[in-house]
């Protein structure tokens, strides 16, 4: 088995951190649900992981003759799917719209940036964490400018009757399509309605239907 000294491990532990931290902190900043103690955690303990798969068994004598193998890569594989559980935890599905999935994968690439420091590869790790910001951040306004903005979902809330949900949800489907949520409560119909909807027309079509006492429009 390799041998490791404290301060070089205590040193990749420190390197995971940083690298891990500074993917969190664009996340911190644009104020998503996992930001920066969170990435800096999965890094960290992504790294001791590795460590402990390679390095925590040097002292034992085990060989296959004996009956007994170590394969230091089993406890690290662990780590890619016990990561995909913890990114399922910051994606948020409503109706058609998805949310999450960006933060989702940049906890999976943190854990990968722990386990490469862990392991002592460092150009590696380096490497992932600034492809990892270059494409989070400069990447991300290049395709803005490239390809314009996205217009922000609109939301149609209706005061009506049991009698005529119906005929506002036909106009809702008529004006923009099948919506991307629909929430009914206490007499109110809460439509989340896709990019380009002409909301004045909206409001006016279904004022106008029977049994509508109400409607807001918000974005």
């Amino acid at each position: 088995m390799p041998e490791l000294s404290t301060w070089e491990a205590v040193a990749r532990l420190a390197l995971a951190v940083l690298l891990g931290g500074a993917i969190g902190l664009e996340r911190e900043l644009r104020e998503h649900e996992a930001g920066l103690r969170t990435h800096m955690l999965v890094s960290l303990g992504s790294a001791l992981f590795t460590l402990v798969s390679i390095y925590a068994w040097a002292d034992q004598t085990l060989s296959p003759r004996g009956g007994l193998s170590v394969d230091p890569t089993r406890i690290a594989a662990q780590v890619v799917s016990g990561v995909g559980f913890l990114g399922a935890g910051t994606i948020i599905v409503r109706g058609l719209s998805v949310k999450g999935l960006t933060t989702a994968a940049s906890l999976w690439v943190v854990a990968a940036v722990g386990m490469a420091a862990g392991a002592g590869f460092y150009v590696g790790a380096v490497g992932a964490t600034v492809i990892g910001l270059l494409s989070l951040s400069p990447l991300r306004l290049w395709s803005r400018r490239t390809f314009g903005h996205r217009p922000a979902t609109g939301t149609l809330r209706v005061d009506v009757d049991e009698a005529g949900r119906a005929r506002v949800l036909e106009e809702v489907e008529r004006a923009c399509g099948p919506p991307l949520h629909v929430e009914v409560a206490d007499g109110t119909v809460t439509f989340t309605v896709r990019p380009g909807v002409e909301a004045a027309r909206l409001v006016s079509t279904i004022a106008a239907l029977e049994g509508v006492t109400r409607v807001e429009w918000a974005t």
